[in-house]
């Protein structure tokens, strides 16, 4: 019996191993994150059942602090501060990832539909689509 057991958790370790995303749990994605574009970093935390993602650094913030969304769809928001700004939400837990979500993007205005998959305890995949198959992956890194 204790082979058995003992087999049946060695299978259960090589499959978590095999998927670090399986292995990291919903609470993995939460924390500070460097993006591979202009030096941003968000935070991401629980926002009810679902995450929150908002900004905290950028070149941009870097060069002007005072920041503002100028390039929003909406001309109503074009004054407020990209500071402290959220760009991400609405995201429902699937097993080994974050998806029906939503991520914006100061730069063009544009808000897209996303999906947010642990890519193991130090990176994370975010896939922004304008429409299937029109989707751009980006990795994210922890920061500490």
């Amino acid at each position: 019996m204790k082979v058995l057991k003992h087999a049946g958790v060695a299978a259960v370790a090589a499959v978590l191993l095999a998927n670090p995303a399986l292995a990291a749990g919903p609470d993995s994605v939460l924390g500070k994150w460097r993006t591979p574009s202009r030096h941003g970093v968000i935070e991401i935390a629980r926002c009810g059942e679902s995450l929150c993602g908002r900004l905290l650094e950028s070149d941009g913030l870097r060069a002007n602090p005072d920041l503002r969304d100028v390039h929003n769809k909406d001309t109503a928001k074009r004054s407020r501060r990209v500071d402290g700004l959220q760009m991400l939400g609405g995201f429902t837990r699937e097993a080994d990832k974050w998806s029906g979500g939503w991520i914006y993007n100061p730069e063009d205005g544009g808000t897209y539909k996303a999906t947010i998959t642990p890519a193991g305890a130090q990176a994370l995949k975010l896939k922004g689509c304008i429409a299937w198959p029109l989707c751009k992956t980006q990795t994210w890194t922890r920061l500490p």
